[in-house]
């Protein structure tokens, strides 16, 4: 059975310069949809690419000294490249400058002239040329573009123009008839209150200022003006053509099921885009979504600003997958989300290092050291169980669902809930206790398999956001990828399998000021000397020989479960893997760390302290801390990379 096709664009990048994470975030963003639409069986067809001509480029291309075409070449060089470290599944990537495109362009052009949808005639407003737009002064916003808040100037022309009236009645009917056209509502209500119920003007189709185009065919000294040009690359990127030879591709595949845009440009998509298409006689695409913006700070990413953020600084601090976690995680469906080097590492330690590399590290460790790495289901249930189980059944169906909405975010947090429900399971059957009970072997096993499979289902899921570290987390624990028909199934992941022996950490804690100073690195600026920190004296205690001090023993440890002493305001139960050996330490850091944040934490311990109990809790050692003269405390931790259970001399 041949599959059913799944036909989506993004916009095309403008080449006027190098993405900015903001305009990275849309072909991430698609590439998680396209990736699950292929898991849903999906026949996808996926198209990208860039928007070359204009004003705008021409007057860029003459600041650098070299053509046009140079210019745009090297801009859509870069901006491919960019996708490309993304990691994105795109199948074409189309440019404007491309003469197949071009081609198709004119005789679009023609094709409409000839039929009575273009006259010519005289175009006087006021003209952005960021924007490459005319407005009228009632359009303007405190006398600039009401698109970007530039200088406009006064400008006419001679230009070639598309009736939009003819088209706007039956247009606001489809909108009316078919409310999933346009997404969110909200982008919805602005096109129909703002522009379309007002009545539509005759848009300009052509310009003469510049030559920086595709020429008019029948009027050379025209080129066609920006958006019949780039809108239509849509659909002459799988072969269609004015003259009536439209490639099998084409009729395969259009009309589009999604295209996905800034909010910026939903204007162009669901006014214009539509009423060529209806002028072309050709359906119209079932679905635009117009995505809301990737802020920094509190503010559009702007060169000006010098606030930009790009994709591949961020790839190299973070690595790939996290950067693709970042910002499809943090991303609302409606309203802007926010991007700061702060954040990111705030989202990567507590999520993918904590909740997701620990979990996997954890699992995969207690599996080798209890049974030498195989993983069997010894079916001794209990009904903690059937509670995670339920979990990991349900989370495909809730994913499928959000991703129908193009709820995204919320996709990849139901992902996340179950790696959480993973955490608790661990916490709450205590494997560790479990281990030191010969006759819990068999239950010991039964947890450790339900924790792989679990791990194996939200992995599978995982791999349309970050392909990479799902790819990593099935093979080490040697698992099969599962499609989403075969995670309606509990038990898949094979008794007896055997995992890794030595489980790769997916992603390391980070120290957000570590983090700023290779920010600050990669793009220098001069600061200011500091002045140099003060030291504290503290009272001193008596001496002691060196017989004293070899009595104590110090060891790294690492904390592989937090959680806070329910009898207790200030004290938390860690359970420290040291060498072979998992140990109980209980310290009165709660007013400095969280649980989470212990987790996962390389830290000093002196393992041969007597046992004690606090606040009912047995603690078998002490973690090490600094204090200052405020009374803050500090783990004390190893400078470089060392082993739980290296001995500290």
């Amino acid at each position: 059975m041949d599959k059913k096709k799944f036909y989506m664009t993004t916009a095309i990048a403008y080449t006027s310069g190098k993405p900015h994470i903001g305009n990275t975030y849309e072909i991430i963003l698609a590439d998680a949809i396209a990736r699950f639409k292929r898991e849903q069986g999906y026949d996808v067809f996926f198209q990208t690419g860039t928007d070359e001509h204009g004003q705008k480029i021409e007057l860029k291309a003459a600041e650098a000294g070299v053509t046009p075409k140079e210019f745009v070449d090297g801009v859509a060089g870069e901006i491919r490249r960019i996708w490309d470290l993304a990691n994105t599944s795109y199948d074409k990537f189309i440019r404007t400058t491309d003469e197949d495109h071009e081609k198709q362009v004119q005789k679009i052009f023609k094709k409409l002239y000839d039929q009575g949808d273009i006259y010519k005639g005289y175009y006087e407003g006021m003209y952005c040329t960021p924007c490459e737009s005319f407005f009228t002064e009632s359009q303007l916003v405190d006398g600039k573009c009401p698109d970007c808040g530039r200088e406009v100037q006064p400008a006419k022309e001679e230009a070639y123009f598309f009736k939009m009236s003819k088209y706007a009645d039956r247009l606001i009917e489809h909108i009316n008839t078919h409310p999933e056209f346009i997404q969110p509502v909200s982008r919805k209500n602005e096109m129909m209150n703002n522009f379309l119920l007002p009545g539509l003007q005759d848009l300009c189709v052509s310009r003469t200022s510049f030559t920086w185009g595709i020429q008019v065919p029948f009027d050379p000294k025209h080129v066609v003006y920006v958006w019949l040009d780039a809108l239509t690359n849509y659909i002459t990127g799988i072969g269609y053509d004015a003259e009536g030879n439209s490639t099998e591709q084409f009729k395969k595949n259009w009309p589009a099921d999604l295209h996905l845009i800034g909010k910026d440009i939903i204007r162009f998509h669901t006014i214009y885009w539509p009423i060529f298409l209806m002028a072309l006689d050709l359906p119209l695409p079932k679905q635009v979504f117009g995505h809301p913006w990737l802020l920094q700070g509190d503010g559009k990413m702007s060169k000006s600003k010098g606030n930009v953020i790009y994709a591949d600084d961020l790839a190299e601090l973070f690595g790939v997958d996290a950067v693709r976690y970042f910002v499809l995680h943090e991303m609302p469906f409606e309203n802007d989300g926010v991007i700061t080097w702060e954040l990111v590492v705030e989202r990567l330690n507590s999520d993918l290092a904590n909740t997701l590399g620990n979990l996997v590290n954890r699992t995969i460790s207690m599996s080798n050291k209890y049974f030498d790495g195989v993983v069997a289901d010894k079916g001794v249930i209990e009904p903690v169980d059937d509670e995670l189980k339920a979990v990991a059944l349900e989370t495909p169906k809730k994913v499928a669902e959000k991703m129908e909405g193009l709820h995204v975010a919320d996709a990849i947090s139901d992902i996340f809930t179950l790696f959480k429900r993973c955490n608790k399971y661990i916490d709450e059957t205590m494997p560790w206790a479990l281990a030191k009970d010969e006759s819990k072997q068999d239950r010991l096993a039964t947890v450790l398999y339900n924790l792989v499979e679990c791990i194996s289902i939200g992995a599978a899921l995982l791999e349309s956001f970050m392909p990479e570290t799902a790819e990593k987390i099935l093979t080490q624990l040697n698992a099969k990828k599962r499609t989403l028909e075969e995670m309606e199934n509990y038990g898949l992941y094979e008794s007896g399998t055997k995992v890794t022996d030595k489980p790769e950490i997916l992603f390391a804690r980070l120290d957000v000021k570590e983090v700023l100073e290779k920010v600050a690195a990669l793009n220098p600026v001069e600061e200011e000397a500091k002045e140099e920190e003060p030291g504290i004296d503290i009272e001193p205690k008596a001496e002691i020989t060196f017989d004293d001090f070899e009595k104590l023993q110090f060891q790294v440890g690492e904390i592989i479960a937090c959680e806070a002493v329910k009898k207790s305001k200030k004290l938390l139960c860690s359970q420290v893997k040291i060498g072979s050996q998992v140990r109980q330490i209980v310290s009165g850091i709660k007013a400095h760390y969280t649980p989470e944040e212990m987790v996962g934490k390389k830290v000093m311990v002196l393992v041969n302290l007597k046992p004690a109990k606090l606040a009912g809790v047995l603690s078998e050692g002490m973690i090490l801390c600094a204090e200052d003269e405020n009374g803050e405390l500090s783990l004390m931790v190893p400078e470089k990379k060392m082993p739980a259970g290296a001995e500290i001399s």
